[in-house]
């Protein structure tokens, strides 16, 4: 699951700077490929054949995926050629992401970030940055997942990227979701929302509603919930998008069963979303579905077909290892057993819903359980048992509600700081600007008193106002070098972090290197496996003083200045023919443009013919020296 997440962000998110999945090759193309690479000279058109290797291994053979990205490094290196071993470096880290090593992941990823961050190419930087926040945010560090997620916003505004803005503020609404600060997460995915939506970006859009329905739901705003979950119903319905479907109907469904005026739309949702799931057999649908129709069945008092729907889930759940699931699943059967008036089962439900939920940590789930425990031995007579149980479910309950109330306060104090900085800096400015108005009109009082006065008392009046004036300016200049001193502290503060990072990443390194050598001592029959483990490790952290060494140029995204010289020439070109024409201004070549996009050159050919009846040129004039003419 967390592999998926991964994967969906790094593909919507970081386009183009980053793109990667599995290239759908048959064993046929694989040979095609491998037999192009012998026969193609050492230079630059290797990239996107190596790439494409790469990409048919990613999920079939790991090690391989591991030497294809390492071979891309190497030919970087060796042509001195900054874009190819950006990509090693970043097909590196999505396939140590992929064997959940997230701090090698890091590692690499802040390899390309470096790249980019010497020459100033900020979404590229920005790119990587989310890449590690979103790594971190798996790891559940999540005060470090806030602090890249805020660089990267920084970066991409340099660019006036509004998108990988836009998928900044979905990671940071994730990371105030972990920590349960609902509204913070609100505010953060409809700010993704807005933007999505600006750009008719549905995927984005779908993300960002999801998001917004979630925390709506956790805040019990269940009029909300609904409004959200139908919008994005309407929009997986227009996209044809049946895995969200099923999601959305399944959801909206199971809330509408709470309602008894809605049990019939209810069941209709579920019946569909059941037929859905079974259709693109889809397991996972099959358990949410399966679990609402058992909660419309005992909403309609069919006791039978209830129980039979939430066995059915919890059979399904089991065999896909969603413990929660089948815990609440037996937590539904044990109330169904209560109104059969079968104590005895519905006690051996209770007890094993509380048994996995104590294994895996379900407050909640546990509450629920001494609850229903409690209930089960009152019916029984047992008081002195059944007050136990209720004791132990009041504390948990009081301990939930203490830890909701801890992070309201968290929540309520990050607000109240962000107010207070941005409060800070409004004054600040007003500062400046009173304190340029005042003088302007001391300038002009001045000037006005000294043109009344003889010529001596003119000069000393002017003598004394421009000793006025050069106090004022270097009081300006003060201030402004003390903000720059500001800024400096606070980048020395935010490399400090950075390093602190590396450090823990070696830390990591280390301690994986002491547990390989230990398999190796307790089971020599591994040698082989481990041994393979631990020299890629070595290699990988082989001269770490290199580790943060500044490299060369790299190509990304086109100066601001430019981009602006397109847009004001050419209104109606487009994000993608910008960087086309930024990618053409730096003199790469076709294949070199296919590579760094992870297309085939054919596919540069007609975007180059396109832009170039867009530009309005004649078959005589070069696209690239126009474009360097600009």
């Amino acid at each position: 699951m967390r592999k998926s997440v991964l994967q969906l962000f790094l593909v919507f998110v970081l386009a183009p700077s980053l793109s990667f999945g599995q290239y759908d090759a048959s064993p046929q193309q694989i040979d095609s490929l491998l037999e192009e690479l012998a026969s193609t000279p050492v230079d630059s058109s290797r990239t996107p054949i190596l790439v494409n290797l790469w990409r048919a291994h990613i999920n079939r053979d790991i090690d391989k995926a591991f030497g294809y990205a390492d071979q891309l490094i190497a030919l970087g290196k060796q042509l001195d050629n900054v874009p190819i071993q950006h990509t090693g470096y970043q097909r590196m880290g999505i396939a140590y992401s992929y064997i959940d090593d997230y701090p090698s992941s890091n590692t690499y990823y802040r390899k390309a970030m470096e790249l980019s961050e010497k020459y100033q190419r900020y979404n590229s930087t920005a790119a990587m940055q989310i890449n590690i926040a979103i790594n971190h945010s798996i790891m559940n560090q999540q005060d470090s997942t806030l602090m890249y997620a805020n660089k990267a916003i920084e970066n991409f505004a340099k660019d006036n990227d509004s998108t990988g803005i836009g998928a900044c503020y979905s990671v940071i609404s994730g990371v105030y979701f972990n920590k349960g600060q609902y509204q913070l997460s609100l505010e953060n995915s409809i700010k993704a929302m807005g933007i999505a939506e600006r750009h008719n970006d549905h995927r984005n859009m779908k993300d960002a509603i999801r998001n917004i329905y979630k925390n709506y739901l956790k805040m019990k705003d269940t009029t909300n919930t609904v409004r959200y979950l139908k919008r994005l119903m309407q929009l997986n319905r227009a996209d044809n998008d049946k895995h969200g479907l099923i999601s959305d109907l399944t959801n909206l469904g199971t809330l509408y069963t709470n309602k008894n005026d809605s049990l019939e739309v209810a069941k209709k949702m579920l019946d569909e979303s059941w037929e859905l799931s079974q259709d693109m057999k889809f397991p996972s649908g099959q358990v949410s579905a399966l679990y609402g129709l058992g909660k419309y069945h005992a909403k309609k008092d069919n006791l039978f077909e209830a129980q039979t729907s939430f066995k059915k889930s919890m059979a399904l759940a089991d065999s896909l290892e969603q413990i929660g699931n089948v815990v609440n699943n037996q937590l539904e059967l044990a109330k169904i057993a209560i109104r059969e008036n079968d104590m005895n089962n519905a006690a051996s439900w209770a007890n094993q819903a509380l048994s996995l939920s104590k294994e895996k940590d379900f407050l909640e789930q546990q509450a629920q359980a001494y609850q229903l425990l409690s209930e089960i031995a009152m019916q029984q007579n047992r008081q002195s048992i059944a007050l136990s149980y209720f004791k132990q479910y009041k504390m948990l309950n009081d301990s939930i509600y203490n830890i909701e109330n801890g992070q309201r306060l968290s929540e309520l104090q990050t607000i109240y700081e962000t107010e207070k900085k941005e409060a800070e800096i409004a004054l600040q400015q007003e500062e400046i600007n009173t304190l340029n108005a005042k003088a302007k009109v001391d300038k002009l009082t001045k000037g006005l008193y000294a043109g009344g006065m003889a010529s001596a008392l003119a000069l000393s009046g002017l003598l004394v106002f421009g000793y006025r004036q050069r106090m004022k300016k270097n009081k300006i200049a003060r201030e402004k070098q003390e903000e720059i001193y500001k800024q400096e502290i606070a980048h020395k503060k935010k490399e400090l972090a950075s390093q602190t990072l590396h450090l823990v990443q070696k830390n990591t390194f280390i301690q994986e290197l002491m547990e390989n050598l230990e398999n190796i001592k307790n089971s020599p029959e591994k040698f082989k496996m481990e041994f393979r483990r631990i020299v890629m490790l070595l290699k990988k952290e082989n001269a770490s003083d290199k580790d943060w060494e500044v490299f060369k140029t790299y190509f990304a995204e086109v100066h601001n200045d430019y981009d602006q010289k397109l847009k004001t020439i050419y209104p109606d070109i487009s994000e993608k023919e910008i960087r086309l024409a930024a990618f053409l201004r730096m003199n790469l070549t076709t294949k070199e443009i296919a590579a760094t996009l992870n297309v085939l050159p054919d596919s540069i050919l007609k975007s180059k013919y396109r832009l170039k009846k867009k530009l309005a040129l004649d078959k005589e004039t070069d696209l690239s020296e126009f474009l360097n003419s600009l």
